[in-house]
């Protein structure tokens, strides 16, 4: 007959795994300890790095980039930081006022596109109301998303869309684009048309035409699209947000 453990031995086991128990806190919180100082020592050499190399950050878009991806793998948004050596550099007040000139551009712009406009439209108007002043910094693509990120705050009235590869849309006007609304800017951007059909909808990703009929109702209900009813066949269902990169890429 197998004997039933004492009560010494239960004590003994609770002791024993309570003593693994502290030793693993003990462990836990000097890794978390080590990792803090770790990350303290990047920090204050990330702002040696930024305060030795101020002027090209400001100046080269690239440059600028790469810093962002270096603030990031530690944890600082240079961008959130209002106060200290971060509003020395003054990174956070370019974005700021880059994003409002985004506002502004998407609203003299909501008439002609229905609130959707590509990225690259955007930077090409931005640069020519900026004009060529020296004291304008540069402004690529990748500042341009930053800045409309920021935008979020607003709610669903500013939006990054995208929509191929490596292209993006702005959008600023309220509402929820699904994946088959990004799937049919896609197909439009990618034919150099800007337009796209219930056919050919059919033809590049097998949709029925019901499902094409109802994505792009909705698209011509938010003023994102416009119809022609030129051509005999079918419907044309035209993006006036690509018009611009079409013509680029003819």
């Amino acid at each position: 007959m197998r004997r039933r453990a004492g009560l010494g031995a239960i004590q003994k086991q609770k002791l024993e795994q309570e003593k693994y128990k502290d030793k693993g806190n003990e462990i836990q919180e000097n890794q978390f300890e080590q990792i803090t100082k770790q990350l303290e020592f990047f920090k204050v050499n990330l702002e040696e790095f930024a305060s030795k190399h101020k002027n090209e950050i400001k100046k080269n878009p690239e440059f600028r980039r790469q810093f962002q991806e270096m603030c990031a793998s530690i944890g600082v948004d240079p961008l959130s930081s209002g106060k200290g050596f971060w509003s020395v550099l003054g990174i956070g007040d370019f974005y700021y006022e880059l994003a409002i000139q985004v506002v502004e551009v998407c609203l003299a712009t909501n008439d002609k596109n229905g609130g959707l406009i590509s990225l690259e439209e955007l930077r090409e108007r931005l640069i020519k109301a900026r004009g060529k002043r020296k004291e304008h910094q540069e402004i690529s693509k990748d500042d341009l998303l930053r800045a409309s990120q920021k935008l979020r705050i607003f709610g669903s009235g500013f939006n990054v869309i995208p929509y191929g590869k490596g292209k993006y849309m702005i959008q600023s006007v309220p509402g929820e684009l699904s994946m088959d609304h990004s799937a049919i800017l896609t197909q439009a951007s990618a034919s150099n048309r800007a337009y796209v059909t219930v056919s050919f909808l059919k033809q590049e990703l097998n949709w029925e035409r019901e499902r094409s009929e109802n994505a792009l109702d909705h698209l011509v209900n938010q003023g994102l699209a416009w119809i022609d009813l030129q051509d005999v066949h079918e419907k044309r269902y035209y993006f006036p947000s690509l018009f611009n990169e079409c013509v680029n890429t003819s």
